[in-house]
């Protein structure tokens, strides 16, 4: 605050993590940080699916496994979604992509890897084939083929009318449904990805099909990993959230960041 009683925003410290983080609308993205040990740098960003927010079971497992571990966390709702300000019918894939550029303006000096759930791990492809500050990305039940899953998922619902799985506040949108129509796969894009990925997915899941994730494993490249749970489904309900965030853990430490 200047002595005129005009407040001054100030770009936030290296290593620090800001009071608040807005993407590009002006909108306010919710989120929650996990602190780990102070001498290391290494920052995990966690993003959910549709219709999801931050405090999903398996984000909030994931972070505190994370952050006992020594490795700083932060999970965040996407704008539109949980406590996050914006409208959920404005949600699309491309927005939330701007929206993770956003959180990565808001954390100068960090070491940042992210690790998208779902629709969020296809948000997590498209922003690394491009963006360079993130250093490893983590896929949990991630989502390949976007266009086919609206089309499996949300075919029979019309537009601007019904609710994604009758969930209350969750309307699906001609946005939403041209823009996963427009992206069709992120196959293409996880060719340009250039950074350590790691791909945890169970076979029990019943809606992002396993093979999503061997189709963007068969292109990724090199480091890469793919971890099979043979009893999860696809939000890792427990026990399961607490061996993905188990192997999440030991992937990154042999990242030796």
């Amino acid at each position: 605050m200047t002595a005129a009683g005009i407040r001054i925003e100030l770009p936030p410290m290296p290593n620090a993590i800001p009071d608040i983080i807005r993407n590009r609308h002006g909108e306010r993205l919710d989120f929650a940080y996990h602190p780990g040990a102070a001498e290391l740098t290494t920052l995990v960003l966690i993003g959910h699916g549709v219709t999801g927010n931050k405090d999903r079971p398996l984000l909030i497992t994931l972070a505190e496994t994370l952050a006992r571990a020594g490795l700083h966390a932060l999970r965040f709702s996407f704008a539109g979604n949980g406590d996050s300000e914006g409208r959920f019918a404005d949600c699309t894939i491309s927005k939330e992509v701007e929206d993770l550029g956003a959180v990565l303006d808001a954390l100068p000096g960090w070491r940042i890897g992210y690790a998208g759930h779902s629709m969020g791990a296809a948000v997590g492809v498209l922003r690394a084939s491009t963006d360079r500050r993130m250093q490893f990305l983590i896929s949990l039940a991630g989502m390949a083929h976007t266009a086919e899953f609206a089309r499996r998922e949300f075919g029979e619902v019309k537009p601007g009318a019904g609710l994604m799985w009758d969930k209350p506040g969750c309307p699906l949108s001609q946005a939403y449904v041209d823009d996963m129509n427009r992206i069709g796969s992120v196959v293409e894009a996880a060719r340009q990805v250039r950074v350590p990925w790691l791909f945890v997915h169970g076979t029990n899941d019943d809606v992002v099909p396993f093979q999503d994730s061997r189709d963007l494993l068969a292109v990724a490249n090199e480091p890469k990993r793919l971890v099979e749970l043979s009893a999860a489904d696809h939000v890792f309900t427990d026990p399961e959230a607490a061996t993905m965030a188990s192997a999440v853990v030991a992937w990154i430490r042999e990242l030796k960041l």
